[in-house]
């Protein structure tokens, strides 16, 4: 299961690199956006994770049927996650200021 993981890992880890050069760019190019380190680390944590069960599901769930319905909860789970924290969708403290 470790080397799986491990394996696993290697694969992502350059994706959520990727993604996460999306935002420092625009940084670069815009005031709109403004990332502090503490948003990258969170960001990166969170792709790496839903990544990950996600590899997990591919790998060891059988059944398509019950893939599809792993993976869709997972990728809205994920997207509720960044909606909280980047607006404060449901005026969790989370949100920030």
């Amino acid at each position: 299961m470790l080397y799986f993981l491990l394996n696993m890992m290697i694969k992502i880890l350059p994706i959520v690199g990727l993604l996460l050069l999306i935002p420092l760019i625009a940084m670069q190019l815009t005031d709109e956006v403004n990332w502090s380190f503490f948003d990258f680390i969170i960001m990166g944590a969170l792709l790496t994770i839903t990544g990950l069960l996600i590899g997990i599901i591919l790998k060891k769930v059988k059944s398509y049927k019950y893939k599809k319905v792993l993976i869709v909860t997972i990728l809205l789970t994920f997207l509720l996650i960044w909606a909280e924290f980047a607006v404060g969708l449901f005026g969790t403290p989370f949100a920030g200021n």
